[in-house]
């Protein structure tokens, strides 16, 4: 592919967005922006869904892996249609009932203001990470076929990339969001399909016929019962269940979403499709990974050691123009979908969590917009940063990073909302700041033994960190706060 052609997609690609997000929101205020005026339709969300659980590091370091890791992904992703199942009928029902904006609002009305705002940040730290990691893909990806060859420097695709994202949501939010990512996840399918289809003729080989070279390989395993193992059913399933309940139920950017569905019941009926129609797409994009391995054996190709490179390299120079267009509009597609969702969800809690905006009076628009490309400019940073010092999988580090911080929102959910008893709120601070750091000291000294799983050990330690701080708190604190629990009835 020419530069002048990539240029002309990727341009022609956000012209598109940019169109939609001016056509979507004519007059919008901060309900609009929030929560789409809760008005939104549960088969569009649903459909939109797709696209941010996949995003830029499925897309790209999925099908990647598959040589060193085969299929045992698809453990994890069975692991995530349970946490969503979780997040339907456990998390969904308790935010309509408090009418909730922001989630976090939740740990304000159970624990108190300290453990309110604990949440917030430690979401807040987490989505930087998140959003970091996932533009860092799309990036890496635009510099490789258009930057480098216009010499300009990665700091700049950086910059160009989240503007651009800013630019088309900065205004409408999370309404412009959830109608732009119906069409991205479109394109992000098309792309999947296509890839397979060309793999598919220019081998001579039917689909059944891909997935028995990929057997014969060992590229398709599935399941790993070695306790050992990095990839262990046991540890996967349950990495999977609780990640997914960290990134969507305890998320911010992704909660938006489900909540701006117009009552309890079209929610969960969103949430539901989503998990079923997950496993489906992920085993897609586990054949496409195998489908590529194969071919590039049988054509004689060398793939790269960065295995995050993997599918690009294919894509635009192997597997024919068409492929290798809609591939290009497909990481687009992949990477803006969940980052779009990431920077409206970061400006959302920060505004409705640490500046209380639901407490002042006004639209207070040029503020929100003021935090909204604050946070722009602060993932650009993060961003660099990264670039400097990764030195593994964009998915492994993904997946690691949210294990240490999403552990304690974990934890304080769990014990908020099945159990009663009041600990203080002053206290519950330094368990949020303790368990990641006790995990992390875990990590080193069984040398990653858990791998994902110290998902699971984290929020256990912080569970039980809440636990003991309930036996410290005084009987009178535990007294004047229990009547106000239990109207809650969660």
């Amino acid at each position: 592919m020419t530069t002048g052609y990539v240029l002309f997609v990727i341009l022609s690609y956000f012209g598109v967005l940019f169109i939609i997000a001016r056509l979507s929101v004519k007059k919008a205020d901060s309900s609009t922006f929030f929560i789409a005026n809760r008005n939104a339709p549960w088969p569009l969300v649903a459909y939109g869904m797709i696209g941010v659980a996949i995003s830029g590091i499925t897309f790209i370091s999925v099908p990647g892996q598959v040589a060193a890791t085969q299929f045992s992904y698809l453990q994890m992703v069975l692991g995530y249609a349970l946490g969503l199942f979780v997040v339907a009928f456990v998390l969904v029902p308790i935010f309509y009932r408090i009418n909730a904006v922001s989630i976090y609002a939740f740990l304000k009305v159970r624990f108190g203001p300290y453990t309110h705002k604990t949440g917030a940040i430690f979401f807040l730290l987490a989505q930087v990470a998140t959003a970091s990691f996932k533009l860092f893909l799309m990036a890496h990806v635009l510099q490789l076929l258009l930057f480098d060859r216009l010499g300009l420097p990665f700091e700049l695709t950086v910059l160009v990339t989240l503007l651009l994202i800013w630019l088309y949501t900065y205004r409408g939010g999370i309404q412009t969001v959830i109608i732009t990512d119906a069409l991205q996840t479109t394109f992000l399918l098309l792309a999947v399909v296509l890839s397979i289809w060309s793999i598919s003729k220019q081998m001579d080989a039917s689909v059944g016929e891909l997935y028995q070279q990929m057997k014969a390989s060992n590229l398709a395993k599935v399941f790993y019962w070695e306790l050992d193992s990095g990839q262990n059913f046991f540890k996967l399933i349950l990495a999977g269940a609780l990640l997914t309940i960290m990134t969507n139920g305890l998320d911010q950017s992704v909660m938006q979403k489900h909540l701006t569905c117009r009552d309890l019941k079209s929610s969960q009926k969103n949430i539901v499709t989503l998990a079923i129609v997950l496993v489906f797409v992920n085993v897609l994009f586990l054949f496409m990974g195998g489908a590529l391995h194969v071919f590039s054996a049988q054509k004689g190709i060398a793939l790269p050691q960065d295995t995050d490179s993997i599918y690009p390299i294919l894509a635009l120079n192997n597997l024919g123009i068409v492929t290798g267009t809609f591939f290009l509009v497909g990481i687009a597609a992949a990477a803006y979908s969940s980052a779009d969702s990431s920077l409206t969800g970061l400006t959302t809690s920060f505004c409705v969590d640490v500046l209380n905006f639901e407490d002042k009076k006004g639209d207070n628009t040029r503020l929100r917009q003021a935090v909204h490309f604050g946070f722009t400019i602060l993932i650009f940073g993060i961003i660099l940063i990264f670039n400097a010092v990764n030195n593994e999988s964009v998915l492994a580090a993904f997946i690691r990073t949210s294990g240490f911080i999403y552990g304690p929102l974990v934890g304080l959910f769990i014990f908020g909302i099945f159990d009663k008893r009041i600990v203080k709120d002053q206290w519950l601070p330094f368990v949020a700041i303790a368990a990641p750091l006790i995990s992390f000291v875990i990590d080193v000294a069984t040398e990653q033994w858990f791998g994902y799983g110290i998902l699971v050990i984290n929020s256990l330690i912080a569970l039980g960190g809440i636990y003991i701080l309930y036996f410290f708190t005084p009987k009178n604190y535990q007294e004047e706060k229990y009547e106000q629990v239990e109207k809650l009835q969660f």
